[in-house]
């Protein structure tokens, strides 16, 4: 599997692996790794809070005698419990009860027009560490307070290389502020009653969902994992802004995969999310789950290697969502539209048409759900203490926005609500809920009809059915192509003359967004929802996409890596062939 973050370096390079179980584990051995401990659940006294305030005056009050002095200080800190069952073939191999408090402060020095955080100094706007687990006022005060003192001793310099940079380097074309002026707000949600998370019983429940791929030797390893969290976050800045926002989060990640004679790794991923734990599937629906995803494996590996392909192409729901996150979310965060290294796509097309008129994208973390799915990408307050907004970035194909964060750029002087991160990291404009809407629809059973008419139109044998994906990912920067590849798993071939689908295996969409685009044709007309984890430079952040199925005149595949390792010699413990054990036949695809 790729990496599931992207190294903070000049060339940003964003991926969204949806559905991928190493985030979860990374997250959690990454926390382990900085003094994870299990604690006893505390109701919220309201006591860390007032210490985080308290400290944050008396910082601001110290430091305002400095020179330089920071204009802006902001302290953030997470409280978080969690438990991690992960398990496979029916037994347990890793059940971690977590618990860390951990404190981010920002600081600012400068002015909102020119500060230490410019360009390539971002870093230097932030200092982490952990915090004491317990309501100790006066340790939690001396911790932040060695934070404080540590950011400080890195943002004074990285001030002064800025405005000597400043004065020696060409003008910059973008010469927005570092720094936007927002509305302070107070917004306190008290936290739900602590969760008591029962080890024991979700054990349990991990074994009997793992032990499903028993009966399966083509699958060649499996893993359940289940991760529940209750976290807390508590903001507060100099500029007057408090909040509190407690939630809860669920998330189920069964994986599966096999590898094929000739060495091609095959993977099937599918993930549940919930605000709360008796919202994840039973274990009757996810033992039906378990067995598509056993027989998708298997016929995948009977599946010949699909050829480099250009024609008429349609894409399921799902895979459309992964789709447009990737060509177009990402080129529409805030940030990427200025800076010398950023290729800005879209930056100057504003009120221009980007986009087919029947389309168009907003963002709206406000939303919990789209129908009866549960949003991943919902938030009250975004990680810079500004409300979270519904963005219209394209109206009837019409440009009109960007996903905002407290990064000025030119004509977007204000967030929208859209500053996002991972622990540790400078926020940035990021997507929460991306969707997709379409006044060119037909129904669903009948857009194989469309599609099989565009086959013939190009004069093609057939064209390429995407039914799902396993993630994607893109570049923006200059130095390097402005491409996207998107990373399907169920491809099949739809025949123009009427002969029976065929799935193919092995093969990546490629392109670049202003071409891919502008060749939608229409789309159907139920949106399908696809959660996920998406890594940028401010980390990892939970997000969904939806989108209607959607036709397209044309669309580029290419041939995936091959691999030279072979299928185990010897069969699964307990089998006496590789390719028995599986029941049913490939999957069926939606287009039919």
């Amino acid at each position: 599997m790729q990496e599931m973050f992207v190294r903070h370096t000049p060339m940003i390079k964003s991926l969204y692996l949806f559905s991928m179980l190493s985030l979860v584990i990374a997250i959690l051995v990454v926390g382990s790794t900085m003094c994870w401990a299990a604690r006893a659940p505390e109701k919220d006294s309201g006591v860390l809070l007032a210490t985080v305030q308290a400290e944050l005056q008396r910082a601001k009050s110290s430091l305002a005698n400095t020179n330089p002095a920071p204009y802006y200080i902001g302290y953030q800190v997470f409280d978080q419990r969690s438990l991690l069952v992960s398990g496979t073939y029916g037994t347990i191999v890793t059940s971690q009860p977590s618990s860390r408090r951990w404190a981010d402060v920002t600081m600012r020095v400068g002015t909102p027009a020119l500060d230490n955080t410019h360009n390539e100094n971002r870093p230097s706007g932030i200092t982490s560490g952990m915090l004491p687990l317990f309501d100790d006022r006066d340790a939690i005060a001396r911790t932040l307070w060695e934070l404080t003192n540590r950011e400080y001793r890195r943002a004074a310099p990285a001030y002064a290389k800025v405005a000597t940079n400043t004065a020696v380097r060409a003008v910059e074309e973008d010469l927005s502020p570092d720094f936007s002026k927002e509305t302070p707000h107070t917004y306190i949600e008290k936290s739900e009653a602590p969760i008591e998370f029962n080890q024991k019983e979700w054990e349990d429940k991990v074994r009997k969902y793992s032990a499903e791929f028993r009966k399966y030797p083509e699958v060649y390893s499996s893993t359940v994992t289940v991760q529940l969290e209750q976290e807390t976050s508590y903001f507060v800045s100099s500029d007057g802004t408090k909040v509190q926002t407690p939630g809860v989060t669920v998330r189920l990640v069964v994986e599966a995969s096999t590898r094929a004679d000739d060495g091609m790794e095959l993977l099937r991923v599918e993930t549940f999310d919930s605000a709360k734990p008796e919202g994840l599937p039973s274990e009757q629906e996810l033992a039906v789950k378990e067995d598509k995803m056993a027989a998708d494996l298997k016929a995948l590996r009977e599946a010949p290697l699909a050829e480099p392909y250009d024609g008429p192409a349609l894409l399921s729901g799902r895979a459309a969502a992964v789709f447009f996150h990737e060509v177009l979310g990402h080129r529409l965060e805030g940030h990427r539209q200025r800076g010398e290294t950023e290729g800005q796509t879209f930056t100057k097309k504003v009120n221009q048409p980007i986009l087919p008129e029947f389309l168009s994208v907003y963002d709206d973390p406000t939303l919990s759900k789209m129908g009866d799915v549960a949003l991943a990408g919902t938030y009250a307050y975004d990680d810079e203490g500004v409300p979270s907004q519904r963005v219209t970035l394209i109206q009837h194909g019409i440009l009109k926005n960007f996903l905002m964060s407290r990064m000025p750029i030119t004509n977007f002087a204000t967030s929208n609500g859209h500053g996002r991160r991972q622990p540790g990291l400078m926020a940035t404009g990021r997507q929460g809920n991306l969707i997709v809407e379409s006044t060119n629809t037909v129904k669903e059973s009948e857009i194989r009809g469309k599609f099989i008419e565009e086959i013939k139109k190009a004069g093609k044998p057939y064209g390429l059915y995407f039914e799902d994906v396993e993630g994607g990912f893109t570049l923006t920067t200059r130095e390097l192509p402005q491409a996207f590849q998107v990373l399907p798993v169920i491809v099949w071939r739809v025949y123009a003359d009427g002969r029976p689908d065929q799935l193919v295996r092995g093969v990546d969409i490629v392109g670049t967004p202003l071409a891919s685009l502008n060749r939608i044709l229409l789309t159907g007309d139920i949106t399908r929802v696809f959660n996920g984890v998406c890594g940028a430079e401010s980390g990892s952040v939970p997000v969904s996409a939806s989108a209607p199925a959607m036709l397209f005149s044309e669309m580029e595949v290419q041939k995936r890596a091959a691999s030279d390792e072979r299928p185990p010699i010897l069969p699964p413990p307990g089998t006496n062939t590789l390719t028995s054990g599986a029941a049913g036949s490939g999957a069926k695809s939606e287009a039919r």
